[in-house]
């Protein structure tokens, strides 16, 4: 039986377990993240927690709605045994009906049947670090190979001290000033995040300095027992110059090659995000985005003005 349970409800000691054994899990899908990513969430929990799944809660002129949370590319169904299409329309089908709207990102394990649900196909891309390096470093495209000769001789230097502030302050000073729907309170919150997942030995940071001590590149890592997502970066133009980012992939997969992990990049829709992903020889896998709309034909005309508006 499959319940919706509020915040308060939840037992989170046992959701987070059921987050551990599930064979699908992710770190996005803790209790602990949820807290920090959205200010209010409740859970479909199937029997003693063998299926869970959280739902993010917002509202906007009195409605109450499901939205997808900055930083959590893919929530859904989080299960410890078998977990089939139909049972992931089951969970769909116990969204409460107060919520009118909503916009949720199935993990990639969350097959949904073929129906007439609202969903759309999403990219992702993900490379398998089993095989050694050499097997790995094989399958790079000419471009990337191109890169990382370009970042030789550079006296380019990884470090593993960065502070997740120093990151944030990289982002902001060159690709952040193009992203203006990125409000200072997105900045806190994501370093806050990164400060919980390294408390918590989830998360760590890899950064690329310059022959004259210069941080130019960096990236923060999400690592559990199965994935190492490639979360959040940020480079220099002094960085893309010195191909300080290639450099920093190539070192983070041979360190990791000849591992159960998966390197998850995390996306992406962008062509030469995604170009740039599949030159580590990359796979693109994929995941659902559900939407629904069950909102009065007045609002939905608003929202659809107010969306084309933001275009």
């Amino acid at each position: 039986m499959i319940k919706c349970l509020k915040y308060e409800e939840i037992d989170r000691e046992r959701w987070d377990q059921c987050i551990d054994r599930s064979f699908n899990a992710l770190p996005y899908a803790y209790s602990w993240y949820l807290d920090i990513v959205c200010e209010d969430w409740s859970g479909l929990v199937e029997g003693d927690y063998e299926r869970v799944m959280p739902l993010n809660l917002g509202q906007k002129f009195f409605i109450p709605y499901i939205f997808q949370p900055f930083f959590t590319q893919q929530l859904g169904v989080f299960s410890q045994g078998l977990l089939s299409a139909n049972k992931v329309k089951s969970f769909i089908n116990h969204i409460p009906e107060k919520y009118k709207y909503g916009e949720l990102n199935f993990n990639s394990q969350n097959k949904i049947p073929e129906t007439k649900l609202p969903y759309k196909d999403m990219p992702n891309f993900e490379l398998d670090l089993i095989s050694p390096y050499p097997l790995l470093k094989a399958n790079y495209s000419k471009n990337t190979l191109r890169n990382l000769k370009k970042s030789k001789d550079k006296g380019l230097k990884i470090v593993h001290n960065l502070q997740p502030e120093t990151l944030v302050s990289l982002f902001q000073m060159n690709k952040g000033g193009e992203l203006k729907h990125i409000k200072e309170k997105h900045y806190m919150r994501l370093t806050r995040l990164m400060h919980t997942l390294i408390h918590r030995a989830f998360g760590e940071i890899h950064a690329v300095v310059s022959a004259e001590n210069e941080v130019v590149a960096a990236a923060f890592f999400i690592r559990n027992s199965q994935r190492l997502i490639f979360f959040f970066s940020a480079i220099s133009q002094g960085g893309k110059e010195q191909g300080a980012m290639f450099y920093l992939i190539d070192q983070c997969i041979n360190q990791y090659s000849g591992t159960n992990l998966i390197l998850d990049f995390e996306g992406s829709a962008d062509a030469n995000l995604a170009r740039f992903y599949k030159g580590w020889g990359a796979q693109n896998t994929h995941y659902y985005r559900y939407v629904f709309k069950k909102l009065p034909s007045f609002i939905m005309k608003v929202h659809a003005f107010m969306q084309k508006i933001k275009k």
